[in-house]
């Protein structure tokens, strides 16, 4: 009898530390935080429609799924910033909040409380982490768009977009600070690098177009390959070239980071190609594309006198999970029937 009672309390604790983790992730905290009312609003079915819906103009222009962080309360909102904080470096963090930082920046300039506001940014979650395998959650509002898709731990993070206005900030107390200035200026180090000969190859468009060519489509295919082939590039070109692709993944959490810069070096080496459109100088509009065999990178610095980014991450076979969602159907038994 002993025996019995003691094997079915280690069978108990084993239970409880095998939930335990699960349980307190940060994803599952925060939704805990919430009242039935703004859990109703911010969470969704896995495949509601909204899911690939998203866009980088403000949360005036463009309503978004989900709930607002000016609905949160202090608490909430520092159990939201701890599970940004888990998706993202801190690289990738503080990027994101400058950017929404410089809503106060633009409503300071324009007094409209309504189009700039630094709460108006939403978060949405598709299933629930707390039971489910596969689940996915985004958070977007005005030059930001992150939506990330889980599978037993495994990460996808695609789309991401980050945008900058102003890009520099050009009065007032910060004046001079700028927002995804690396972005830039590595993408100017590379143009520069090359002869006069390899920006003929390279620049494909002497007009910067006005935004990014793929702008919020749900799904990319590859574009129309422009520009220099890394392999046609020297050591230090390459370097350069892969250190810009690097500033992308900064944004992600390291082990993430290094294990698709690997895929990269592995898999797209042979196909990516660097194309660049208008200026060749800062102040001027100007645009660049990178596209691998895998993935699309997009920037553009153009509107508002070319004060003003757009940048934008796509993956043509794991944007929004896909990758992950075939895995999940292919592998999870009550799909196999």
């Amino acid at each position: 009898m002993k025996k019995i009672a003691l094997l079915l309390s280690s069978l108990l604790v084993f239970i409880l530390l095998a939930f335990q983790p699960f349980i307190k992730t940060p994803a599952v905290e925060f939704l805990n935080s919430l009242n039935q009312e703004q859990r109703a609003k911010v969470q969704f079915l896995f495949d509601d429609t909204s899911k690939t819906f998203w866009h980088y103009f403000p949360a005036s222009m463009t309503p978004r799924a989900g709930i607002q962080l000016m609905e949160l309360n202090t608490t909430q909102k520092q159990l939201f910033n701890n599970l940004l904080q888990s998706f993202l470096s801190e690289t990738g963090y503080i990027k994101t909040q400058k950017i929404i930082d410089l809503e106060n920046i633009l409503l300071e300039a324009t007094g409209d409380s309504i189009m700039r506001h630094p709460e108006k940014y939403a978060i949405a979650f598709y299933g629930n982490p707390e039971t489910d395998s596969l689940w996915a959650w985004s958070f977007e509002g005005h030059h930001i768009s992150l939506n990330f898709t889980v599978l037993n731990g495994t990460i996808s993070a695609s789309p991401r977009f980050l945008g900058a206005n102003p890009a520099t900030i050009l009065s007032g107390k910060r004046q001079g600070e700028r927002t995804l200035d690396k972005e830039e200026d590595l993408g100017f180090q590379l143009i520069h690098s090359l002869t006069d000969e390899e920006k003929k190859v390279a620049i494909f468009q002497d007009r910067s177009p006005y935004d990014i060519a793929t702008g919020n489509a749900p799904e990319v295919k590859p574009l129309s390959p422009v520009g220099i082939s890394f392999g046609d590039l020297n050591d230090d070109q390459q370097n350069i070239f892969l250190k810009l692709i690097n500033e992308y993944l900064a944004t992600l959490p390291l082990e993430q980071a290094n294990k698709r810069l690997e895929r990269i070096q592995k898999e797209d080496l042979d196909m990516l190609r660097f194309g660049w459109a208008g200026a060749t100088e800062l102040g001027k509009g100007h645009y660049y594309r990178i596209q691998g065999k895998s993935f699309l990178i997009e920037f553009d610095n153009t509107q508002d006198n070319a004060n003003h980014i757009h940048s934008v991450w796509r993956d043509f076979d794991g944007d929004f999970g896909k990758d992950l969602i075939k895995e999940h159907y292919k592998n999870a038994d009550h799909h196999k029937h």
